[in-house]
């Protein structure tokens, strides 16, 4: 064999980070070391895997070509490394990595839970979370700088597989003194009047709002666009308007009394959560295992 893993860990590494110094930081190289190992890994074979970009080394067609090939490649080596440690000493056999992406509401509310029993079942393996919105996430599933994510938007992408994986709703509320507060169900006047407190554009949870008051938005009130869950509550809060949130996002503030849901009749807040994964992403044991626990929990 011509190659070597670490001129395949090299070349992932600079795909990443489109950077030859920041990836041979990450693999605690030299930048000469690393370099020499991507030349190598190109005169090997004679051909080029990256254009330059100023100081950035992007990926040529073929070096997204093979992209998930080595991707593959690396991740059923560290496999193997793993079932040839666990022979030799059990005990301090290494547990993996799994490079997880979740939504804001998914992230915050629901995937440490996740984290919790992988971990239990699957002792030394190390768990990275990047959570972000549903646009960014999806971005970086297809880039594979991502093994899986769990959304909350609709997304259509070619390179991606996206799967149903459990329903949600969106609630209506608002802060217990809103002038809204009292009323058993909130009209269309009721709603154009608002002043809204939303998600930002590119969030799952703004794409559902959208569809839902499809008809209505142009006339809506939207007075701010917060890209964090918890800094929209706060604000509802404080009584500047009303928001619209997933429901998981609101339990604790409803039981203690610090926001109340609106009743919104005829408007379908309802939605599905989803996972993703690239199509050409190896299913390692450790990914087909968080699949399984999510889906477990849908």
């Amino acid at each position: 064999m011509k190659y070597s893993l670490r001129q395949v860990e090299v070349f992932l590494a600079t795909a990443h980070f489109e950077n030859i110094s920041r990836a041979a930081d990450s693999l605690a190289m030299s930048q000469s070391a690393a370099s020499s190992a991507l030349k190598e890994f190109e005169r090997q074979f004679d051909i080029q895997l990256f254009d330059r970009a100023g100081k950035k080394l992007l990926l040529n067609e073929f070096g997204r070509l093979i992209q998930p090939r080595a991707e593959e490649l690396l991740e059923r080596a560290r496999e193997l490394q793993t079932l040839l440690a666990a022979q030799v000493n059990p005990d301090q056999a290494p547990g993996g990595s799994l490079k997880v992406g979740a939504t804001l509401s998914i992230g915050n509310y629901l995937v440490s839970g996740f984290i919790a029993r992988y971990m239990a079942e699957n002792p030394g393996t190390h768990i990275s979370l990047e959570v972000a919105n549903t646009a960014k996430i999806a971005e970086m599933v297809s880039h594979f700088d991502l093994d899986v994510g769990l959304i909350e938007g609709e997304i259509h992408h070619s390179d991606l597989d996206i799967s149903r994986w459990r329903e949600d709703d969106l609630v209506v509320f608002c802060a217990p003194d809103h002038p809204y507060g009292k009323l058993a169900s909130l009209s269309e006047e009721h709603l154009l009047a608002a002043a809204w407190i939303l998600r930002e554009q590119g969030s799952g949870t703004r794409q559902a709002f959208d569809r839902a008051m499809h008809g209505l938005l142009p006339k809506m009130n939207i007075l701010m666009e917060l890209q964090h869950t918890e800094a929209i509550k706060r604000t509802v809060e404080a009584g500047l308007g009303i928001g619209c949130l997933s429901e998981i996002t609101l339990t604790d503030a409803f039981r203690r009394g610090s926001l109340v849901p609106l009743a919104t009749p005829g408007k379908n807040f309802h939605r599905y959560l989803y996972t993703v994964v690239h199509k050409q992403k190896y299913r390692s044991t450790g990914l087909r295992r968080w699949l399984a626990i999510c889906n477990q929990t849908a």
